[in-house]
């Protein structure tokens, strides 16, 4: 072996130590295969966050801007995925919450201005990340029960499941006009219309093949063919957006992005919202005691929303002990504390682990080398951001389903004959997908398994630490008239 061979070789085993990719059964191929599908299944947070927080005028009037939150969006994805995988060394990957953003842009910057508001969120990523330095945070992931923990991946498998069926509008919203109580229908009028409909289902049954065949990297495979259709039903039938004007909506048209090669690859970044914030100007605009109240919230709605996360995740992926812990869960958790502060610090709103590490993971990925991957995507996404609008929601929707279903078979591990375990596992797992939240089932399942254990005569068997949590967790619920009581 020649001098240069043998310097690849070692820095080729020093990546797999660090990363212990060998240890966890995996590696470097398929960690490069399963970071690119997690990217792109989460991709569309670049387009969809600037949608949320980039067009909403503060209390103000200002307005953040579609570029310029798009470019932040992606600069915190990248950074903060790339340090999980360096320092967590875990597939988890991580950008702007979904949900905490519309917190941050309806309930906070709607009192108050933008800097103020990001402000918070900086304060509540500084709050966590002292829970985690002093334990209380990983001490929390380890006295939840493992067979809660399986139910919470459960509902997560659900949940995304129903992301992705109502993000490729084969699940739809029934428009108040339509004098019913039912909720969701099937398309846009109770049946299936549209080429993008096509798109999903064609893209659905192949992954769905492409895994039953034990195909190696069947997600990200059955992403790429998905889109390729999809780009050439655009060409052929000009379908266009769903949303043309808010006067003209096209029921039949692509949900988000439409599958067309764009103009131009290239694009420069605009990074000017990076440090546009006031660490304590809310406080200002809407007095301590409500700006404490929406701290607390986004701080337990984050705090939970990443454990159930990680405790998904990393149950799909076998990297939970046979007490249901994640070694070395404390960098992780450190990570995502960080990744908050860094989402505000940007305007981008608070940043945590993705749900959609999932895809990583039912591709193979098992260690924070996919992360790197996936972080790396993020950056070239900052100057390639026309090209990350090409797939749209119907061709990476399939694999949010797909990744569902295989969340969804841990629920064998579930002891239903144990009804003080069987009603909050049940409780935990549909409210989910039924409220559009992990943090609300994750709630009801905690409240729900301490009130039985104690009318059981089995208080015991809580741990003093899970009574706290279910406590916190009925202020969360009661936080209107709470807030009602103290500041009204």
């Amino acid at each position: 072996m020649t001098t240069s061979s043998t310097a690849v070789t070692g820095r080729v085993n020093g990546l797999d130590r660090y990363f212990r990719i060998t240890e966890r059964g995996s590696s470097v191929r398929q960690e490069v295969r399963g970071g690119a599908a997690t990217f792109f299944t989460m991709a569309y947070i670049v387009v969809l966050n600037p949608l949320i927080i980039g067009t909403v005028p503060d209390v103000d009037g200002q307005v953040l801007g579609i570029e310029r939150v798009a470019a932040v969006t992606a600069l915190v994805a990248a950074v903060m995925t790339i340090l999980m995988g360096v320092v967590g060394r875990y597939p988890f990957a991580l950008a702007t919450g979904l949900g905490l953003n519309a917190f941050v842009t309806f309930s906070i910057a709607s009192q108050m201005s933008w800097a103020d508001a990001m402000g918070l969120v900086v304060l509540e990523g500084f709050v966590i990340a002292l829970l985690v330095l002093a334990g209380l945070r990983t001490a929390v992931f380890h006295a939840i029960p493992l067979q809660l923990k399986t139910a919470i991946s459960v509902g997560i498998g659900l949940f995304i499941a129903l992301i992705g069926l109502v993000d490729a509008g084969f699940v739809r919203r029934i428009p108040d006009a339509a004098g019913t109580t039912v909720p969701l229908q099937l398309g846009p009028a109770g049946q299936l219309q549209g080429w993008p409909t096509v798109v999903f289902v064609v893209g659905l049954l192949v992954t769905a093949v492409l895994v039953a065949r034990h195909t190696r990297g069947a997600i990200l495979l059955g992403i790429v063919i998905t889109t390729v259709f999809a780009i050439v039903v655009e060409a052929v039938f000009d379908v266009g957006p769903s949303f043309v004007s808010p006067d003209e909506t096209n029921p039949g048209g692509w949900s988000l992005n439409v599958p067309a090669l764009p103009d131009q690859v290239f694009d420069v970044p605009d990074l000017s919202l990076v440090g546009s914030f006031s660490l304590f100007g809310g406080f200002a605009r809407v007095g301590v005691v409500a700006a404490v109240l929406l701290v607390f919230t986004l701080m337990l709605a984050d705090f939970f929303d990443t454990m159930g996360t990680v405790v998904g995740v990393g149950q799909e992926a076998g990297l939970l002990d046979e007490q249901g812990r994640l070694p070395g869960a404390d960098r992780v958790l450190l990570v995502d504390s960080v990744a908050a502060m860094a989402g505000g610090a940007a305007s981008a709103s608070s940043a945590t682990t993705y749900i959609e590490s999932a895809a990583g993971v039912g591709d193979g990925a098992r260690t924070g080398l996919a992360s790197v991957v996936t972080g790396v995507l993020f950056l070239g996404a900052l100057l390639v951001t026309p090209l990350v609008t090409v797939v749209p929601f119907e061709a990476a929707s399939p694999a949010l389903v797909i990744v569902g279903f295989l969340l969804l078979t841990q629920v064998r591990n579930i002891d239903f004959d144990d009804y003080s375990i069987a009603i909050p596992a049940f409780l935990t797992i549909v409210l989910m997908p039924f409220t559009y939240s992990i943090t609300n089932g994750i709630g009801a399942g905690f409240v729900s398994y301490a009130v039985l254990k104690a009318t059981q005569g089995r208080a015991r068997e809580v741990s003093p630490l899970l009574w706290v949590i279910a406590a916190l967790f009925v202020v969360y619920f009661a936080i209107d008239p709470i807030e009602a009581a103290l500041v009204g």
